[in-house]
């Protein structure tokens, strides 16, 4: 049995009619009848039943009829991937991520990628609450956190990066209030809060969790300051201006850092809790264009690309690293 007799008992079973069926397939009605009763032969079942009115399947010919669409749907999958491979990548590519990481980091990746494949357009919707990706017709989301447990069944979940949260105060503050030199000397330091609230529930704000660099043990610290906001771009102009110390993504202070606005403190700890992700509505076959997207992701942000400004920070005269 070939495609072609594949072909033959999927349109007979389908259109109910010999006639119908040749008709569709551009054979004549003797034809298909030779065929029929040719691959009949060869099987050694009878398919179908035939009458003056109707040809209806035997029941091995509704399973034959169920597989052989089955197959047929295969093959059409198949050469349409294929047919991909071979052609340039094109059409729309939705996507949603936070402001700054979208602004920050995603937004260069995403023009590089759509000057490389000129018949692909990009719509990114940058917001604060992870949408519902496939109620919103949204091709995927790069966001900082992995799937929502809700949403563990009906998401793929793919991590693109790490993302440590690091200790910074400006020079300013510092020169005033002296260096923390271990964790107990947040204590008695300003320190920044950002009041936030993730996809996961409630973040508790006035505790920091810290990981010495090397040790999976947390350390929860109890921090305190007269300012904080659910604004982490506020939070962020304050530590600037010299008001305290700040735990921030490094991904969004490294500029700063690498400057000398901001100097890293405590540089053994950061807090770990929200790596960077690729998230997507679970289907069986995602468009070519939609794979190598992701694959652009994960090469651009494999190594950290804002890794560099603590290196450079490091190397700056007059620095120093504190235990």
């Amino acid at each position: 049995m070939d495609r072609t007799d594949l072909e033959m008992v999927h349109a007979v079973r389908q259109h109910g009619s010999l006639a119908q069926a040749a008709q569709a397939l551009g054979l004549t009605p003797s034809a298909i009848t030779r065929r029929l009763a040719a691959l009949e032969a060869s099987l050694g079942v009878r398919l179908f039943q035939r009458t003056t009115r109707r040809v209806s399947p035997t029941a091995e010919g509704e399973t034959v009829s169920l597989r052989a669409a089955e197959l047929l749907r295969g093959f059409e999958t198949l050469e349409a991937e294929l047919r991909e491979r071979q052609a340039e990548p094109s059409g729309p590519i939705r996507l949603a991520a936070t402001f700054g990481f979208g602004r920050h980091w995603l937004g260069p990746v995403l023009a590089q990628f759509q000057a490389q494949h000129p018949a692909v357009s990009i719509q990114l919707q940058l917001t604060e609450r992870l949408p519902d990706l496939a109620a919103e017709g949204l091709d995927g989301a790069v966001w900082l956190w992995s799937a929502p447990d809700q949403r563990a069944g009906e998401w793929v979940s793919r991590r693109l990066a790490p993302n440590r949260r690091v200790l910074v105060a400006a020079p300013d503050y510092l020169a005033v209030h002296g260096r923390p030199q271990t964790l107990e000397d947040l204590a008695m330091h300003h320190c920044l809060v950002v009041r936030e609230h993730t996809d996961a529930g409630p973040h508790r704000s006035d505790h920091w969790a810290l990981q010495r660099e090397g040790d999976p043990d947390v350390h929860r610290v109890a921090v305190a300051g007269p300012l904080s906001s659910n604004s982490g771009e506020l939070v962020r102009d304050w530590c600037l201006a010299g008001h305290g110390v700040m735990l921030r993504s490094l991904w969004d202070i490294a500029p700063q850092i690498a400057s000398g606005e901001l100097v890293h403190v405590l540089p053994a700890w950061s807090h770990r809790d929200a790596d960077i992700h690729w998230l997507a509505p679970w289907q069986a076959q995602s468009p070519r264009r939609l794979k190598l997207l992701v694959a652009a992701l994960t090469e651009a942000f494999r190594d950290e690309p804002w890794r560099p400004a603590l290196n450079a920070a490091r190397a700056r005269p007059g620095s120093r690293r504190t235990r």
